[in-house]
């Protein structure tokens, strides 16, 4: 471009005039403290902007290829806005600006909100600030947002807005209210719904059918009696289907009293007297007195209370003899709450204790420091499983559940294995038999009643809910008796009478008729388990 260019001298000096037009308005700006307008901006920028335009007009480029390029002269100038340190403000920046906390509920109100547009990395930060300004922050926001979750304050007025009933209440809620509905209202509002037909897969398509949709309510009551006789899990499970099927399982009575006392898992399969002898073997009926006591015959001789195998299975329940009633009580004032919350043992699994505990080794070193001592963590587990015609195994052994449960029968009892044998359930060669019987209120207990009254004084009822256990010792002579007490673990409402409380273990001796206790220092509870190569539990 040529020196000389007239047109671009006077440009040159329009721009430092410019400049220094510029530089005086913003010394003026700052002494006043008055930012100047659009206007005045507008002014000493026109000449400038039209300049300019001469300029770019002069050094357009001639077209090449019969090709013109265009030039597009109505656009507004906004170089001047986007240079730093310019004079016009963002309205954003000055509203973000203006908006900036300051107090720490201020902080911790934009840190819920930048959290809830997904801007953890701010959210953090105000956090931070929040609590470093006031560390009870927390308690101020939930003080102010929702009252009603720290003073439980009754409304006076419960439509503040003075809105008419057909028109929802305007007055602020809170989710940590009381829940007003009981969950025995929510089921009395199933009681007119039906069992939902599925909607077609597609539109046009046909309805799918739903044959059970059209049962007749006495029909589908007696096919839920039929499911909790088969599996009682898999008939509460039905309550999750559908609003109809949620109340007739809630509801219908009769098929609950039915499970309480069949003998399926109610409390006709309990017993509350011994069944058998400690080898397995039935007792007949005029030893069941005999039988409360097995001290009192003589030590060695126990074929008298192993009479016969010929008596069937069925007779030696106790509930076979003598026809049973299990009235409500307030305790139980239905036989859902009765079978879910009254002590009874599960057939259908196993219970478990898990025990680890630790003890220090001997040291290799010839030093007594102590860091070069080993120690040991020791873990071993106690199986019980019982058995419908009172009988049960007990096993003490260090190898995994997974690898004992499947075998835990009375089959593979450890007669049917040596000390070579290598088999899977070699295991078992260890397991001990047994009886058991539960303690109960007498009127669970058939009448007449076990406890004859020959024995002096008047009928006492044991605490219910007390299991005893009477197993094979370490020979002969020897006898162990377990006495645990049913609890129930996990949370509220939840699974039942699943775990075994330890109250005392003992050894005895049938020839001295010594009693030995054993220190239950280590020992843990018994967790009941489902296994379901059990069935169940026939």
């Amino acid at each position: 471009m040529d020196a000389n260019n007239p047109d671009l001298e006077n440009f040159r000096k329009q721009w430092q005039e410019e400049v220094t037009a510029r530089l005086k308005s913003r010394g003026r700006a700052l002494n006043s403290t008055k930012k100047p307008g659009p206007s005045e901006r507008a002014e000493y920028s026109t000449a400038a902007v039209a300049l300019r335009h001469s300029v770019v007009h002069e050094d357009v480029p001639e077209p090449v290829d019969g090709i013109s390029t265009q030039a597009y002269h109505d656009l507004d100038d906004n170089e001047n806005e986007k240079r730093l340190g310019s004079d016009r403000t963002d309205p954003l920046l000055n509203s973000h600006d203006s908006n900036e906390p300051t107090t720490a509920l201020e902080h911790y109100e934009k840190a819920i909100e930048r959290e809830d547009q997904g801007n953890l990395g701010d959210s953090l930060k105000l956090y931070r600030q929040a609590f470093w300004l006031d560390a009870g922050v927390d308690r101020i926001y939930k003080n102010k947002h929702y009252p009603s979750s720290t003073a439980k304050i009754k409304p006076t007025n419960p439509n503040p807005s003075n809105a008419p009933a057909t028109v929802p209440n305007t007055a602020p809620h809170s989710l940590d209210g009381p829940f007003t509905s009981s969950m025995s209202q929510l089921i009395a509002s199933f009681s007119t719904s039906s069992v939902p037909i599925a909607s077609p897969p597609t539109e046009g398509s046909p309805t799918p059918p739903c044959p059970i949709a059209h049962i007749p309510s006495e029909i589908l009551t007696e096919v839920l009696l039929r499911t909790a006789i088969a599996d009682i899990a898999s008939f509460a499970r039905l309550s999750r289907v559908c609003k109809r099927l949620a109340y007739l399982v809630a509801t219908e009575d009769r098929i609950w009293e039915r499970i309480c006392h069949g003998l399926e898992c109610g409390f006709a399969a309990m017993h509350y007297a011994w069944a058998a002898t400690i080898t397995g073997h039935a007792l007949p009926d005029d030893a069941f007195e005999a039988s409360e006591d097995l001290a009192s015959t003589d030590p060695l001789d126990i074929s008298a209370l192993s009479l016969t195998n010929n008596i069937p299975s069925s007779t030696i329940h106790p509930f076979t003899h003598f026809s049973i009633s299990l009235p409500l009580t307030p305790t139980y004032p239905s036989y859902k709450t009765m079978l879910r919350t009254r002590p009874r043992i599960r057939f259908n699994g196993c219970y478990i204790s898990t025990v680890n505990y630790h003890r220090p080794g001997a040291s290799s070193a010839p030093s007594n420091a102590t860091y070069t001592s080993p120690v040991h963590i020791v873990t071993y587990y106690r199986y019980l499983r019982f058995f419908r015609d009172g009988t049960c195994l007990s096993l003490l052994t260090t190898t995994e559940p997974a690898d004992v449960v499947h075998h835990l029968t009375k089959e593979n009892l450890h007669s049917h294995h040596n000390r070579e044998s290598m088999l899977p359930s070699a295991v078992m060669r260890y397991a001990l038999r047994g009886r058991w019987k539960l303690s109960g209120s007498l009127d669970l207990l058939p009448s007449p009643p076990r406890v004859s009254e020959a024995m002096g004084g008047p009928k006492i009822a044991e605490p219910e809910g007390d299991l005893h256990i009477e197993t094979e010792g370490v020979g002969p002579k020897y006898m162990y008796k377990m006495h645990l007490s049913l609890r129930s673990a996990g949370q509220t409402g939840g699974t039942r009478n699943n775990k075994l409380v330890w109250k005392g273990f003992w050894s005895h001796n049938r020839l001295t008729d010594d009693w030995a206790a054993f220190t239950l220092r280590n020992d843990r509870a018994f967790f009941w388990s489902r296994v379901k190569s059990y069935g169940m539990g026939w």
